[in-house]
């Protein structure tokens, strides 16, 4: 009877240290997709607050963007050798940190400087949320539920940024859409500290981090997409912007030679092997060209074109949200019932859609005419997207590497996240010089960033036959 009570009793601690997995999980990706997001409705704002240009005020959300891409692997790396729960909990001090001092900048610099280390921050945290699910869970239905909770979570972050960061604006002022993290940063970070278990594969204090991989893919990253804005006021064939496009793709060879020779590498090259991991990675990143720039032109067309106000905005994103945490929980059963390639066309398929149906915005829309049904229809689409292709790029990866995978996914998506901000900037500003004036011009360039997105997505569908096939059982990968 003894041995039955504490089976039982051993069997709740497990449930319960299951669900506090997922609890910090789900709140660390939370505030990391959301600060991605939640700057956009507050840019109006910011600009005239702090008197940045036009041309600056991308990188107000390009600064996080790069950087929260460059050290992902990094920090993905560190969560294998250090413990998942010190990392988590070391991030997410960094994260809170520099949301306070973004939020009490008196200058562009300032700002941008804390953007930047709040990517830094989100980049070592990151990792770690995805890497607490796949050694908390067994590959297999479970591990497909939780990353499902994990992306609604993630992805609803990225779309309720825009109500939160609405209200807060309108209400209080643009500081408060980073200073709302520290409160909920500290409280987070006393609630892992006592209840979240580590999990630490190995003796790691031994081991060191390759650093200098870290810096070349921060520098390549950034540089590549700093070239590629310039060509907006400088032209592709520019000096400036092809020097900086050519110091970027100089740093990326220079950090895969450096990948090959380090002791204990960022990215250890044979997970490439895994081909579910190599091809979710290159789809993942083509695809996440237009996820992260479509809340950034949703918000501009709405506030820019529609005169929204602040509120406004982040209420007609409400649908968003919703479509994107309904369709990354109803994912799994999809999957069990087609499969997982055979999903993941399907979704993109939609989410292609709408970017195309959304392309026909007009200077005179309306949110039920113009933006409900395409919203719902690419938001839905990228819901189940991106579930499938971290389902995808996690299968068949050994436990001590599973923090270099989750570092390696979340470096695809957000690396084609910075670059798609930077190429469809580009493109949408230089449609507005064809013969428009005012917002016709606005909306102009708005559209073709959008009808970008779906040329994006489209692509990436096109590699999705390069995908190993899965089965239709509860252990789809």
């Amino acid at each position: 009877m003894t041995s039955e009570v504490d089976s039982a009793t051993a069997d709740l601690r497990r449930g319960g240290a299951t669900w506090i997995a997922v609890f910090a999980a789900c709140v660390g990706q939370f505030v990391v997709v959301l600060d991605i997001s939640v700057i956009n409705v507050a840019l109006p704002s910011i600009r005239a607050g702090l008197d940045i240009g036009a041309g600056s005020l991308q990188w107000v959300v390009n600064a996080y963007v790069i950087t929260f891409a460059g050290f992902l692997l990094l920090g993905g790396r560190a969560s294998d050798l250090f413990g998942r729960k010190g990392v988590y909990l070391v991030g997410l001090g960094i994260f809170t940190a520099a949301s306070l001092m973004g939020g009490l900048a008196t200058s562009s610099w300032m700002l941008i400087t804390a953007r930047a280390l709040q990517g830094l921050g989100a980049a070592v945290l990151s990792p770690a949320t995805l890497t607490i699910l796949t050694t908390t869970f067994a590959e297999g239905t479970g591990r497909v539920r939780a990353i499902a909770i994990w992306t609604a979570v993630g992805t609803g972050g990225g779309a309720a940024g825009g109500l939160i960061g609405g209200v807060l604006t309108d209400f209080l002022s643009w500081r408060w859409v980073l200073l709302i993290n520290v409160p909920l940063g500290l409280l987070v970070i006393v609630a892992s500290a006592l209840w979240l278990a580590e999990s630490r594969p190995g003796k790691a204090a031994r081991h060191r981090l390759d650093v200098p991989g870290a810096v070349l893919a921060t520098l390549g990253a950034g540089s590549v997409a700093y070239g590629i804005s310039q060509t907006e006021s400088h032209g592709w064939g520019s000096a400036r912007a092809l020097s900086f496009l050519l110091l970027g793709v100089a740093a990326l060879a220079a950090f895969c030679r450096v990948e090959r020779g380090a002791a204990e590498p960022l990215v250890p090259l044979g997970i490439f092997r895994v081909r579910s991991v190599s091809v979710a990675n290159v789809i993942t990143l083509v695809s996440g060209m237009a996820f992260y720039a479509m809340w950034f032109f949703l918000s501009l067309y709405m506030q820019n074109v529609l005169k929204y106000s602040a509120v406004e905005t982040g209420l007609a994103l409400l649908p968003h949200t919703l479509a994107v945490i309904l369709s990354a929980q109803l994912a799994p059963r999809m999957m069990r019932w087609v499969g997982g390639r055979t999903l993941l066309a399907l979704a993109s398929v939609l989410t292609a859609a709408g970017f195309f149906w959304q392309a026909t915005m007009e200077a005179d829309g309306t949110f039920l005419a113009t933006m409900l049904g395409p919203g719902i229809a690419f938001s839905f689409g990228a819901g189940v997207m991106m579930t499938v292709q971290s389902v995808f790029a996690t299968a068949g990866v050994p436990l001590e590497q599973s923090g270099a995978v989750a570092g390696l996914v979340n470096t695809s998506r957000t690396m084609g996240g910075a670059l798609g901000l930077s190429v469809l900037s580009s493109f949408a500003a230089s449609r507005t010089d064809q013969g428009e004036t005012g917002l016709e011009a606005l909306t102009s360039g708005y559209a073709s960033a959008f009808f970008g997105s779906g040329v994006a997505i489209v692509l990436s569908m096109a590699l999705i036959v390069l995908l190993p096939r899965s089965p239709r059982s509860t252990t789809t990968p």
